[in-house]
C-alpha cells in the first residue's frame, strides 16, 4: 500500500507546498501594494479558492471520464502558470489574476480520488491518515519556511518556488506513479451530480468542508495582520508563533484520526473541532495581550488539524465507486467556496487597522457549525468479499440484491469482484458460497 500512494502523497504534498507556502506572510504583502485594501486583500488570500470551488468538479467528472493522470497534469501545469504570474506581478491586480489562475488547477479531488482507487477500503483509513500527514508536512513546512525566506520581503522568491513544486509533481505523476485500476461497476448511468447533492451524509461532509476551510482562510488573513499591526510583530518572526501551533496541531492530528477512523467515531471529533474553532475565534475577539492572541491561535490549528485528515477518507467512504472523483470535487467545491467567503470577510472586519473586534462573526459562525454538526451521523461500516473473478457466478452477482450490500464493482485490472456489504446483516461465507461457480 505504502509504495502504491507514496507516489501520489509526493504529488499532493508538493501542491500544497505551494498553496500554502505563501498564506503565513500574502495578507501582509498584499497589504503593502500600492491600491491595496482589506477587500482585495481577501480576495488575494482567498482568491485561489473561488476558482477551486469552480473547477473542483469539472476536474473531478473529468478524472472520472478520462482517466486520473490526464486531468491531474492540466492542473499542474495550470498552477505552475498561475504561480509564475504571481511572482512576476507588481500590483495587486496582477497577483489577483494569478492567485485566481493557481486555483483553476483544481486537482486536490482528483489526487484523493486516485488514492481511494488504488487502495482497499479496509486500508484506506490508514492511507488518508497517510495523506493527511504529508499535507500536514506541507502545512507545517510552509508556516516556518515562508516567513524565513520572505524575511526581506522578497515574497516573489515563495510563487517561484510554488512553480517548480508542480514541474516536479508533474514528473512523480508519470515516472513513479502507478495507473489506477481499471473499475467496472454495476451503475449504467452517468454520474449524476444531482444525486450525489442529494445524498443527506455527503451534504453533511461537503457542509463540514465549508465552515473548516473558511474559518482556515479568516484566521489566515487575521493571524499575521493582527500579530504585526495590534503586537508588534516582525515579519520575520510569526514562524515562531506558527511553530508553536503546528506542534500542538500536530499532537492532536493522531489521536483524532485514530478515534475518527479505527473506532468509527468521526463525528464526535467533528463536535470536538467545531467547539475549538468557536472558542479561538472567541479568544482572538476578546485578545488585549500577546500571549492571549497566541492561545488562541494555537486552539485553532489544533481544532483544524484534528479535523482536517477525517474529511477526505469520509467522502470517499461514503461515496459510491462510481462517484468518487465527483463526490469529492463537490466537497472541495464547498470547502473553497468557504476559503474565498472567509478570507474576503475577514478582510472586510479587519478594516485594513488590524483591529479584530468585528472578528465576533465568526465565533457566531462555529455557534451555527456546532449544532448542524451535531447532527451528524457516524458512517455505517462495512465488510468487502473478494471473490476471484474467474470463479465468479456473474449471473448471480448481477441479480444480488439484499438491504445490506452496499454495491459490488469489478477490478478488472487484477481481475477480482469486490461485494461491499454489512457483516451485521449478511453472513460472509454464505455470500462467498452464493457467488462462486
Amino acid at each position: 500500500m505504502i509504495k502504491r500512494v507514496m507516489p501520489l502523497n509526493l504529488i499532493l504534498f508538493l501542491r500544497f507546498l505551494g498553496l500554502f507556502l505563501v498564506m503565513p506572510v500574502l495578507s501582509v504583502y498584499a497589504m503593502s501594494m500600492e491600491g491595496s485594501t482589506p477587500l482585495l486583500v481577501g480576495v488575494i488570500v482567498g482568491g485561489y479558492a473561488l476558482t477551486q470551488a469552480i473547477f473542483q468538479m469539472p476536474f473531478g467528472i473529468l478524472s472520472d471520464k478520462v482517466g486520473r493522470k490526464p486531468a491531474i497534469l492540466a492542473g499542474l501545469l495550470i498552477f505552475m502558470v498561475g504561480s509564475l504570474v504571481c511572482a512576476m506581478s507588481t500590483d495587486v491586480y496582477t497577483l489577483m489574476i494569478g492567485r485566481f489562475l493557481q486555483g483553476a488547477g483544481a486537482i486536490g479531488s482528483v489526487v484523493t480520488a486516485m488514492i481511494s482507487d488504488t487502495v482497499e477500503e479496509e486500508k484506506r483509513a490508514k492511507a488518508m491518515a497517510l495523506m493527511g500527514g504529508f499535507i500536514g508536512l506541507a502545512f507545517s513546512l510552509s508556516m516556518l519556511v515562508g516567513p524565513l525566506l520572505s524575511a526581506d520581503g522578497n515574497v516573489s522568491i515563495l510563487f517561484y518556488i510554488s512553480a517548480i513544486a508542480a514541474v516536479l509533481g508533474a514528473v512523480i505523476l508519470y515516472a513513479k506513479a502507478e495507473n489506477p485500476p481499471k473499475i467496472i461497476h454495476i451503475y449504467h448511468n452517468t454520474t449524476s451530480i444531482k444525486d450525489i447533492a442529494r445524498d443527506p451524509n455527503l451534504l453533511r461532509l461537503a457542509v463540514a468542508a465549508f465552515f473548516q476551510k473558511g474559518m482556515m482562510a479568516a484566521a489566515f488573513v487575521t493571524i499575521p495582520i493582527v500579530l504585526t499591526k495590534n503586537f508588534g510583530y516582525e515579519h520575520s518572526s510569526l514562524w515562531e508563533v506558527y511553530l508553536l501551533s503546528l506542534i500542538f496541531g500536530a499532537l492532536a492530528m493522531a489521536p483524532a484520526a485514530i478515534l475518527g477512523e479505527k473506532h468509527n467515531k468521526p463525528r464526535e471529533i467533528f463536535i470536538a473541532s467545531t467547539a475549538l474553532f468557536t472558542l479561538s475565534f472567541v479568544l482572538m475577539t476578546l485578545a488585549s495581550s500577546t500571549t492571549m492572541f497566541v492561545v488562541a491561535t494555537v486552539i485553532f490549528f489544533v481544532a483544524f488539524n484534528m479535523m482536517e485528515p477525517l474529511l477526505q477518507s469520509m467522502v470517499s467512504k461514503v461515496s459510491k465507486v462510481h462517484q468518487k472523483g465527483t463526490a469529492i470535487g463537490m466537497a472541495n467545491t464547498f470547502a473553497y467556496i468557504g476559503t474565498f467567503l472567509g478570507a474576503v470577510l475577514a478582510g472586510l472586519l479587519l478594516r485594513g487597522e488590524g483591529t479584530q473586534s468585528g472578528l465576533w462573526i465568526f465565533a457566531v459562525i462555529g455557534i451555527v457549525w456546532f449544532f448542524w454538526t451535531i447532527k451528524m451521523k457516524n458512517p455505517i461500516r462495512y465488510a468487502h468479499l473478494y471473490l476471484d473473478l474467474n470463479h465468479t457466478n456473474m449471473d448471480r452477482l448481477n441479480s444480488l440484491e439484499h438491504d445490506g450490500i452496499a454495491e459490488w464493482y469489478i477490478n478488472d485490472t487484477q481481475k477480482i469482484a469486490v461485494v461491499k456489504y454489512q457483516k451485521e446483516s449478511i453472513n460472509e461465507e454464505k455470500l462467498r458460497i452464493l457467488l462462486t461457480n
